[in-house]
């Protein structure tokens, strides 16, 4: 087995490698042990064996890290247009490549979107690499991966950043894996270290209970993924750029147009995306049972807001995942987020704890939710959420009659 490798003659066949395997990749022949073809490496077997009997041997590959320069960020467009997130990491990623004195480079995959490529000339990049193709129209694992990849062996970029959206998640692992460098996904944070000039790229960890820094030192691209709007938004500027867009014609296989997409199923209309939503109503185990949540969704509507749910409740299958706030959820930052019968554990903290304001309604007053607040009302939400709802349906009914009132004041002036 190439790479690792048994010596027999301090081989004992006491078994304790085979115990240990997490792979069973050994077994135990002639009182030796044997390595099977499967084994990955892990080096388990190497920690245990008490008389040194197996070892690995890895090639070091070196990486002339000084030959990678520039920050690049992933375009994530859907139906032809592009993601908000995008343009928060092209917030993020200018600073990033301010602070390295390098260009920022931005690379948009789809089908006729030129007319997008030029949009992102206002927001202070240096490239923009435009890259279309049919096969690209729509998000598709193996030609997005194969295209990128081949960008970026023929480019050398030192940082590249993603959305840690559903596409994002899919694509950055399989384009680390084929470049051979690491993938930090998820992150809250980025920076940079300026004595050495490596990434910092901040995550929760432990189920949020800490936050981990990882750094990349020894492979490039360094490549991470960034939840939606936890950067925020820069201002585009009001003409365009000294930019410029690079059109690249992609390559592919027949191993790369295997996938053929028949048709888009949506499990909800009309349901507001969470991460653009201005106003979020949140409903928790406090709620009791999923029929409650008919108190969470009229309220939304009232407000023109979003539904959202904490991790217990769509466990529970009171309502589809995604509605989820949280770690293992969506990040919000809406202007106004409101907290129904969710105690407010650190996961769900993570998610929704940079909105703009937060009411939080739970009768328990010494529930996590109140530490992070705006505004805390300890009260039973069967309680309060009707009187709420309907002194909002009052308003809205004084402010039509006001409307209508004012109308028809205006109407006999002018005709006066």
């Amino acid at each position: 087995m190439k790479g690792i490798k048994v010596i027999i003659d301090k081989c004992t066949g006491c078994k304790k490698c085979v115990s240990v395997c997490p792979f069973s990749a050994i077994e135990i022949e002639d009182k030796k042990a044997k390595i099977l073809p499967h084994c990955n490496l892990c080096g388990a077997c190497v920690d245990v064996c008490p008389y040194g009997a197996i070892l690995i041997e890895k090639k070091e590959v070196k990486v002339n890290l000084s030959s990678y320069k520039g920050v690049w960020v992933f375009a994530e467009q859907r139906e032809g247009e592009i993601m908000s997130v995008t343009y928060e990491l092209l917030g993020v990623g200018r600073k990033l490549a301010d602070m390295l004195e390098e260009e920022l480079s931005v690379f948009l995959l789809g089908n006729d979107i030129e007319k997008e490529a030029d949009k992102l000339l206002y927001y202070n990049v240096n490239r923009v690499y435009l890259i279309e193709d049919r096969l690209l129209e729509v998000y598709r694992t193996l030609p997005y991966t194969q295209a990128i990849v081949d960008l970026v062996k023929n480019n050398f970029p030192e940082i590249i950043l993603m959305g840690a959206t559903s596409i994002g998640r899919d694509l950055a692992p399989r384009v680390a894996t084929r470049l051979k460098t690491g993938l930090t996904a998820d992150c809250t944070g980025l920076d940079i270290n300026k004595k050495e000039g490596n990434l910092l790229q901040t995550r929760p960890a432990f189920g949020g209970n800490i936050m981990a820094t990882i750094v990349s030192a020894y492979s490039r691209p360094q490549i991470a993924t960034v939840r939606p709007k936890v950067m925020k938004k820069p201002k585009s500027l009001k003409k365009k750029g000294k930019g410029k867009i690079v059109k690249i014609k992609p390559y592919f296989t027949q191993k790369d147009k295997i996938l053929k997409i028949i048709k888009f199923i949506k499990e909800e209309r009309g349901v507001k995306d969470l991460q653009e939503a201005e106003i979020i109503v949140s409903g928790g185990r406090g709620l009791g049972k999923a029929e409650n949540f008919s108190l969470i969704r009229e309220l939304a509507a009232l407000l023109g807001g979003a539904v959202g749910a904490s991790r217990a409740v769509v466990d529970a299958g009171w309502i589809p995942s995604y509605h989820q706030v949280g770690q293992t959820g969506k990040t919000v930052q809406p202007k106004l987020y409101i907290a129904c019968g969710i105690s407010g554990a650190i996961q769900h903290q993570v998610g929704m704890r940079t909105s703009e304001v937060i009411v939080a309604i739970n009768k328990d007053p010494n529930a996590p939710i109140f530490n992070i607040a705006t505004y805390g009302i300890v009260e039973d939400l069967h309680k309060f959420l009707p009187l709420l709802i309907k002194k909002i349906k009052e308003r809205n009914e004084e402010e039509v009659v006001l409307q209508r009132a004012t109308k028809v004041s205006l109407t006999h002036k002018w005709i006066v």
